[in-house]
């Protein structure tokens, strides 16, 4: 599976992977998923928002008694130049569990399904988890259908291209109601596991986070001829800001990144007219996170007012902490403990998941394999196959306890 999936949508130049939701590389994806579920015999199924289902023991969630499933999966999407595991290894490994059941000849008394949401990492519209958040109603259609891409294709346009039907998107508590649990396989996107270790790791809870657009409007204005003293230069005041986040992140042991910038006009030889960057902002509790934030946008607007700049700051995403289900968590703690030689880690994680948009209307868990070393969305993102290996043998051993009799 890995050998088939490697070089779909992978960039030769950086190594790294530029899927994006409603691309040809997220198409050729999606279609290998189509291609796994049919050669295993299972019931393929497309939902309302574009997630991909495959079935085993329904030919559908309609077929499903409320609360009755247990399901598994990830997403098969990057961020710009993305590693090969973020995402893609929760997928693979989920039909390798499904391959490693049938071989144990475990006997499923429910329904299992395996799933892979669109559009996680919001690559290319901005926000992330679009296809879980549309599934939940955390998102609606309305706000949906004005997300645009960097050349201002719409969403519902992206979706049309790709031969999907954009009015059909939206809420789908039906489907929701028929999961049980929800256990996402996810490789570990720091070193928590490699410190201590442990192969695999059962998550404890989401950071609560969010992205934050800084806006920064000063003077166009020629680079050779303008006094320093006679400029309006929002580059300065972004520059700033970009220091002061790191510096409000250290003090309150929380993250703060300006990882994407946007310039006007962007010539070499131009004082930006505007600057526009977004912030990435993470912490362990909402009070910190409220505190790094605050300290970022006062630091902006008292570096904007110096510059003679004008500042606006829009929050566009937001997810607030996500307590994974402690019944739920503490029994694959259970059902892994049994073979684990010790008790298996339970660890929190700032990077944000599916598993954590749909834990406000179902019970979910998650399971981490090992990054040896820590680096994500970056080509240089690693699991070794013993892992990998160790992670998948857990996430059967999970599914074999919770849906098999």
């Amino acid at each position: 599976m890995w050998q088939e999936l490697r070089p779909l949508g992978r960039n030769s130049a950086t190594g790294g992977y530029r899927r994006y939701a409603w691309t040809g590389a997220d198409a050729d994806c999606r279609a290998w998923f189509k291609a796994q579920a049919e050669a295993r015999g299972l019931a393929y199924e497309l939902d309302r928002n574009g997630n991909q289902w495959a079935w085993l023991g329904a030919t559908g969630h309609q077929d499903v008694a409320p609360g009755e499933a247990v399901v598994t999966g990830s997403h098969l999407d990057s961020v710009p130049d993305g590693g090969a595991f973020d995402g893609p290894l929760g997928v693979v490994s989920s039909f390798a569990a499904l391959d490693e059941l049938r071989r144990r000849g475990a006997d499923p008394a429910k329904p299992l399904a395996i799933v892979n949401f669109g559009d996680e990492e919001g690559a290319r519209f901005g926000l992330a988890c679009v296809g879980s958040r549309l599934t939940a109603g955390a998102l609606t259609p309305e706000a949906a259908h004005e997300l645009r891409d960097a050349d201002g294709i719409s969403l519902p346009q992206a979706m049309e291209r790709a031969g999907y039907d954009p009015d059909a998107i939206g809420p789908d508590p039906e489907r929701l109601a028929a999961i049980g649990a929800f256990v996402e396989l996810h490789v570990e996107q720091g070193r928590a596991l490699d410190l201590s270790g442990d192969p695999v790791g059962v998550a404890s809870a989401i950071w609560p986070h969010g992205r934050w657009r800084f806006d920064f409007h000063g003077e166009a204005n020629h680079a050779g001829t303008t006094r320093l003293e006679d400029r309006r230069d929002p580059m300065l005041s972004y520059a700033a800001t970009v220091l002061a986040a790191r510096e409000q992140a250290r003090l309150a042991g929380a993250l703060a990144t300006f990882g994407k910038i946007s310039v006007e006009p962007n010539g070499v030889n131009a004082i930006p007219s505007l600057v526009r960057g977004w912030l990435d902002s993470r912490a362990a509790d909402q009070d910190t996170l409220d505190t790094v934030v605050h300290g970022i946008e006062q630091a902006a607007a008292e570096r904007a007012a110096r510059d003679g700049v004008d500042l606006s700051v829009v929050r566009e995403s937001f997810t607030p902490v996500v307590e994974f289900e402690h019944a739920l968590r503490d029994e694959l703690s259970t059902i892994l403990g049994k073979t684990a030689e010790r008790p298996v880690p339970v660890l929190g994680t700032g990077a944000g998941h599916d598993a954590g948009i749909l834990s406000g209307t179902v019970p979910t868990a998650m399971l981490f394999v090992r990054n040896p070393t820590g680096v994500s969305h970056s080509p240089a993102e690693a699991a070794d196959e013993d892992d990998c290996t160790a992670g998948v043998l857990a996430l059967a051993d999970v599914l074999e306890g919770l849906a098999c009799r």
